[in-house]
């Protein structure tokens, strides 16, 4: 479970930080590829986990804060895309790691 969550901070690095400010992932401190950022180090735990996510998000928030729906981004490798199309993604990602979620949690409590 842990490692969606983690998964899921890198998700929001790479559609709000990589793609708005066009940075690369090595710079921004993420994975190069998804399968990567599900695993999970030594020093990861709950909270700081939680906190990462936590501060990914908040990051977002601030990188977009200035774009309307329709403004263009350009540092995704699918090309330039509106913000609307990347909110609507992150969106669809999102709900489908939460249903991986609960097919965890329902094997974990019918064990």
């Amino acid at each position: 479970m842990l490692g969606l969550v983690k998964h899921a901070t890198f998700v929001e690095k790479v559609w709000f930080d990589e793609a708005v400010t066009c940075r690369p992932r090595s710079e921004i401190g993420i994975p190069a590829t998804p399968d990567e950022s599900f695993i999970l180090d030594d020093e990861d735990t709950i909270a700081t986990v939680q906190q990462a996510h936590r501060e990914a998000c908040q990051a977002s928030r601030q990188a977009t804060s200035s774009l309307g729906l329709d403004d263009i981004i350009r540092g995704n490798r699918r090309g330039p895309l509106p913000l609307r199309w990347v909110y609507l993604h992150m969106l669809r990602e999102l709900a489908q790691h939460c249903g991986h979620a609960d097919i965890l949690r329902e094997q974990l409590l019918n064990e």
